[in-house]
């Protein structure tokens, strides 16, 4: 089973609120998720973004894939450079 690290939409018309969840590649975007790891509000300004650092570097470390926009996510928080300075190994990115 392939897991993706993406964002799942909450909230009410023209008010979005998003959850960063781990889920499976083919469950659908708001549907089955195994684990939720942060969210992103981008109504408020400057937009918030929380994320469990310690779990989305879990997951990443065990071969989960994160969608573009979970990536410049994480990027703002720092979360992103930590996940690779842990596997030097890896190229790019």
């Amino acid at each position: 089973m392939a897991v993706r690290i993406r964002l799942a939409r909450h909230g009410a018309k023209k008010r979005p609120f998003y959850r960063i969840v781990a889920a499976p590649s083919e469950a659908p975007r708001d549907g089955r998720f195994l684990e939720v790891l942060g969210t992103y509000n981008p109504l408020t300004d400057p937009a918030t973004i929380e994320v469990k650092e310690d779990r989305v570097l879990y997951w990443l470390e065990n071969g989960a894939k994160a969608s573009d926009t979970v990536v410049s996510l994480l990027r703002k928080t720092g979360v992103w450079a930590k996940a690779h300075a842990k596997r030097p190994e890896a190229s790019g990115s």
